[in-house]
């Protein structure tokens, strides 16, 4: 009886200290664990591999050609990365604050089709030109901003005054801007004689210039903007007074309202900065890539994806950055594994799948130890 009484006893003893040690972990530490986790998931994705009949030693040489192998290749890899950075940095605001916003790709589809639209109906009223492609940008940037801030500021409303919980009514709403947005693409913003659902392209004289990576439908002005936007996200999440309000009120509501903080009136500025920012990550993709908006369904999932990138950083906007090179990394390897190789793409989904999972459990757990009481003293 005394032996079973020990064994129930160890059981959350044990998940108690390893909470703690997660949570007392370092920066350094806790990078440790994310590079202990990407290799251990990159030796099971091998092993995989060579269970599967092929070559592992060949899938790795084409994994590392596929994010770094050529200029146009390491160009696409920092392309997917930046939208990975930005759209991270979106979630990790909220998850900073306690919020749980898993509609950042809602956000970007709605931000995305407000910039497309606010420049194609501003166009005939500016300039041709240098300058008035800069005022373009300008307002759809604004625009994009605008809207993604919008559609989250409405789960925000939710929590704060309707107790909605976040997660449902964020999820929900990524299928409606989905839905709305796919409807608006095909049917009244559809080009003109166009076969592909999408809208009029940009005028020609919106776009990043092509610095050192050419006609690549990527400018290292979007690795500068990206980089500014990151600084700026992190000294207000950081050295302001209403970065401090959002994470206070997320964590420690009572807090908040003892100190003089509205706490809804701050979930919802927490909401919609993050839309905001998501909203800017399409921006980005609208202007710098693809030039016009399409179907929402065929847009890469960088919303979802990001949630991931937001834990691998520990939801720190400086963190996302090296995160966010590794998912871009991953997601062009991806591409060149497919069209390159005979390896199923399905095993190749399988293999990032299983790499995901391994550098964000660790964070997750910290995250869920953390709002559960875990880890504190037992003394």
């Amino acid at each position: 009886m005394s032996s079973s009484s020990s064994d129930e006893g160890n059981a959350p003893s044990t998940v108690d200290r390893l909470a703690g040690r997660l949570l007392e972990a370092t920066v350094l530490e806790r990078l440790g664990i994310a590079l202990a986790s990407i290799a251990t998931a990159i030796l099971i994705g091998l092993l995989a591999v060579a269970l599967s009949g092929y070559s592992p030693l060949l899938f790795l040489n084409n994994l590392i050609v596929g994010s770094v192998g050529s200029e146009r290749i390491l160009a696409r890899t920092l392309r997917f990365s930046t939208f990975f950075i930005v759209t991270g940095v979106a979630v990790a605001i909220a998850f900073r604050a306690g919020v749980f916003n898993i509609g950042v790709q809602g956000q970007f589809i709605v931000g995305g089709i407000f910039c497309t639209m606010s420049i194609l109906w501003t166009a005939p009223l500016l300039p041709t030109g240098t300058v008035g492609g800069i005022g373009l940008m300008f307002v759809g940037t604004v625009a994009a901003a605008v809207g993604g801030g919008l559609y989250g500021a409405l789960p925000g409303v939710l929590k704060a005054y309707a107790d909605a919980n976040e997660i449902i009514t964020t999820i929900m709403l990524n299928f409606i801007a989905i839905g709305v947005v796919s409807w608006l693409v095909t049917n009244p913003f559809r080009a003109e004689g166009s076969t592909n659902v999408r809208t009029e392209p940009l005028p020609e004289n919106v776009g990043l210039p092509p610095i050192v990576f050419g006609d690549s439908g990527f400018s290292i002005v979007g690795v500068l903007l990206t980089l500014a936007l990151v600084a700026v996200v992190a000294i207000v999440m950081a050295q302001t007074r209403s970065g401090y309000d959002m994470v206070t009120s997320g964590y420690q509501a009572s807090a908040a309202v003892y100190s003089g903080v509205d706490a809804k009136r701050t979930i919802v500025t927490t909401m919609t900065f993050s839309g905001a920012v998501a909203g800017l990550a399409s921006a980005l993709y609208v202007i710098m890539f693809q030039g016009s908006f399409i179907e929402p369904a065929s847009i890469h999932t960088y919303g979802y994806d990001a949630i991931a990138v937001s834990l691998l950083a520990a939801n720190n906007p400086v963190g996302v950055i090296p995160a966010g090179l590794l998912f871009g990394g991953l997601n062009s390897s991806g591409s060149y594994v497919q069209t390159y190789s005979d390896v199923p793409v399905q095993l190749i989904d399988g293999i990032v799948g299983i790499v995901i999972v391994f550098v964000a459990a660790p964070e997750l757990f910290r995250m869920a130890a953390e709002r559960a009481g875990l880890g504190g003293d037992d003394e």
